[in-house]
């Protein structure tokens, strides 16, 4: 079954509008876990826009109160990122290759071209007990490659499929993202996906590709809970999980 892990970034976004520290990221994550979210996303940027260094630590630490569960933390590993998988040592590191002042996150890694300076990188996280996944365009060709730096898994970047969702270009797109996580399956990684997925397409999404071992989903996510609340929501994102199964 394809794990739900909630990204939380965007509670912390409407929190820092103001100075009263609500709504709170760590009630937020607690009530998503206690919805059933197998695990909890951040992307803490470097200029602190939605999520501090204070709730990646004050996150750690609730963590650790469900060990059933996963925290993940995603950002390019050569702006700050390490220093946070050095002192929390996460269960995920997801490296992604935005640029400091990136809106949001919209290509994955190029090989050969990033290999030299993720390899390192890569090996520094596994030896602290880090599992890394590489944030990657959806290119078959690319995948042997991720496992070749010493990827354990790749998360597929599913904005081009989510804007192709109702569309007629959604078969070809479900058709390069089935591809992409064969070839990927085939190397070795597992498979990850996020970015843009929802309750309109991810059932759609997670039949058609296989071997997805979860989806990290923050924008809609959250939205949705404005309206539903958390636990209702994330039991629906369940729901949509659990209908994409054989």
């Amino acid at each position: 079954m394809t794990a739900l892990s909630v990204n939380v970034n965007k509670v912390a976004l409407v929190r820092n509008t103001r100075h009263l520290g609500i709504p709170s990221v760590t009630r937020a994550a607690t009530l998503c876990l206690q919805a059933g979210a197998q695990g909890i996303t951040v992307h803490p940027r470097p200029d602190e826009r939605h999520i501090r260094a204070q709730d990646v630590h004050e996150l750690a630490t609730l963590m650790k109160q469900w060990p059933d569960r996963e925290f993940n933390i995603e950002g390019n590993p050569t702006q700050n990122l390490l220093d946070f998988i050095r002192t929390v040592r996460p269960h995920q590191a997801t490296f992604v290759p935005d640029s400091e002042d990136q809106f949001t996150s919209d290509h994955g890694w190029t090989f050969p071209q990033d290999a030299a300076r993720l390899r390192p990188l890569i090996a520094e996280c596994r030896a602290l007990g880090v599992r890394v996944s590489l944030f990657m365009d959806p290119v078959p060709e690319q995948m042997a490659q991720a496992r070749n730096v010493g990827a354990d898994r790749i998360e597929l970047y599913t904005e081009p499929y989510a804007a192709a969702w109702g569309t007629p270009g959604q078969e070809a797109q479900l058709q390069r993202y089935a591809a992409a996580a064969r070839a990927a399956l085939d190397a070795g990684l597992g498979v990850n996906a996020g970015h843009d997925l929802s309750r309109d397409n991810l059932t759609d999404f997670l039949r058609r590709v296989p071997g997805v071992a979860e989806v990290s989903i923050g924008h809609a996510l959250i939205s949705d809970a404005l309206e539903l609340g958390y636990a209702a929501t994330v039991q629906a994102y369940l729901q949509c999980i659990a209908q994409a199964q054989p």
